[in-house]
């Protein structure tokens, strides 16, 4: 099974791995000659026989600016082992046997990257490098070492941001990572295994991947080789500047298996702005609970693709609801730029000023239109606890393969739902049926069908008859989670 793992130092075995290579020397007694091609004329020179592509410029220009970080910290102390507290066995390792030393904390000493972002003595590296440690330690290829201090850290994005006494030291130029394409050319800097500074090569494979190990995710995926001790190293493209940070691979052994993650640059240096200034990132928001766009939505819509993200719920007090955004409509720009997943939306926005002034562009009732939301500053939310559903038959089927009854105070209190959520709780949904498919669950309230309020049987079955030949539009309260989102099922 494959996993998802962020990129610390593993113990390894070493392997020799002979290669046997064949080579004709010219002149050589029993090489065999070529009469070589007549000039054809203004066709460009060709390469000088034996001289192959080389990326040793782009290494020589990045690789200084690329460090190591050792770290101490603090081991998990749950299990040790048991001759740790026998005498003889002390004795014998000359260890300390006085109740002084007996039962101290261990400390775990792990090692990764860092990439130099300014003369001065800045490193941009991953927060889990260099979380909890007690120590950091950086080394510069071949030179002194360093005690760094953390400026500041954003588990959220996995960036942190350290600091060195030095002058003068040698820096990547960073890029503008928005200009990246699917199929550019990137290397690979960093520490992996311990073994010592190293490249790899490769190309870019995706763009805009949320693999669910970070909060805030939009990254780079390359089958530039990457593996434990590569976390906080450096890609940079063919110019030799900085377009990522390395920070995960997809794994089933623990090593490279062609699947690695970077932070965009352009991500981890808003976020090293932030770190620099204020010692933590002040992160906007809008105030709303977006969705994606699938073609059933885009179908009922009027869209000949699905674009955008719908806007399923719109929280009260908060920026969005200030200026007017409303449930039910499709955000498809901020500030000029496509919005197609609601990931997209969130970094936009998150990384984003407090208070600036974002130009959004949705569709509503068929119209495109734009509403300016003055962005505020996200506030703690404690996450959604849990709410049991109740299941019970009913033998209204209206809607193919889902069963719904009427929300009585005795329903109401099984389900244990609050007062303010009106509608029609589902108590059975085919597994094969299209609702099924489009998240519609036991134990949900259907709120809407088609814009209109059902409370009622008679109500539910009028609202699905108003659209015949379209999907059946509808906003579902969903109990797990306590919030609202739009689904579009098929008839």
């Amino acid at each position: 099974m494959s996993t998802l793992k962020r990129i610390p130092l593993a113990a390894i075995a070493l392997v020799a791995i002979g290669l046997a290579v064949g080579l004709t020397l010219q002149g050589a007694p029993g090489a065999s000659t070529a009469t070589a091609a007549p000039a054809v004329a203004g066709a460009p020179a060709a390469a000088p026989a034996g001289e192959l592509r080389s990326y040793a410029d782009v290494a020589e220009r990045t690789m200084p600016a690329v460090v190591n970080i050792a770290t101490d910290k603090p081991a998990d102390s749950d299990f040790q082992h048991p001759f740790m507290d026998d005498p003889t066995f002390r004795r014998f390792f000359n260890m300390p046997d006085d109740e002084a030393h007996r039962g101290q904390d261990r400390v775990e000493r792990s090692m990764g990257s860092g990439i130099v972002i300014s003369s001065d003595g800045y490193i941009l590296t991953n927060n889990h490098v260099v979380e909890n440690a007690t120590k950091i330690k950086v080394t510069f290829e071949g030179e002194r070492e360093y005690e760094a201090k953390v400026i500041g850290t954003d588990p959220p994005t996995d960036v942190a941001l350290l600091k060195i006494e030095a002058k003068g030291l040698p820096t990547i130029e960073v890029a503008d990572s928005a200009k990246l394409r699917i199929g550019d050319q990137v290397m690979a800097i960093g520490n992996p295994f311990g073994v010592g500074q190293t490249i790899t090569m490769g190309i870019v494979s995706a763009l805009g991947r949320n693999i669910g190990l970070t909060d805030y995710a939009d990254f780079i995926q390359t089958d530039a080789s990457i593996n434990p001790g590569n976390s906080g190293g450096a890609l940079v493209n063919m110019e030799g500047k900085l377009v990522g940070m390395n920070s995960a691979i997809l794994s089933r052994s623990g090593g490279s298996m062609g699947i690695g993650f970077s932070i965009p640059a352009n991500m981890a240096m808003k976020v090293v702005a932030s770190l620099k200034s204020d010692g933590e990132v002040k992160r906007a928001y809008l105030g709303v609970l977006p969705q994606p766009v699938d073609q059933s939505l885009a179908d009922y819509y009027g869209m000949d693709k699905p674009r955008g993200v719908l806007v399923a719920q719109v929280n009260d007090d908060t920026p969005a609801a200030a200026a007017g955004v409303k449930e039910g409509d499709i955000i498809l720009t901020v500030d000029d730029r496509p919005i197609n997943t609601p990931n997209a939306l969130r970094n936009l926005i998150s990384l984003s000023d407090v208070g600036h002034p974002a130009r959004v562009q949705v569709l509503r009732d068929g119209k495109e239109r734009e509403i300016v939301v003055k962005l505020g500053r996200l506030p703690d939310q404690p996450v959604a606890g849990n709410t049991p559903a109740v299941q019970e038959k009913e033998d209204d089927t209206t809607l193919v393969g889902v069963t719904v009854r009427p929300l009585t105070d005795r329903v109401r209190a099984m389900a244990s739902l609050p007062e303010t959520v009106q509608g029609l709780l589902v108590t059975e949904v085919a597994a094969t049926s299209n609702a099924a498919g489009e998240g519609l669950a036991e134990g949900d309230v259907i709120v809407e069908i088609n814009r209109m309020p059902v409370s009622t049987l008679s109500e539910f079955q009028a609202a699905l008859a108003r659209t015949p030949d379209k999907p059946v539009f509808m906003r579902v309260y969903k109990p797990q989670v306590r919030q609202n989102v739009f689904l579009a099922v098929p008839r």
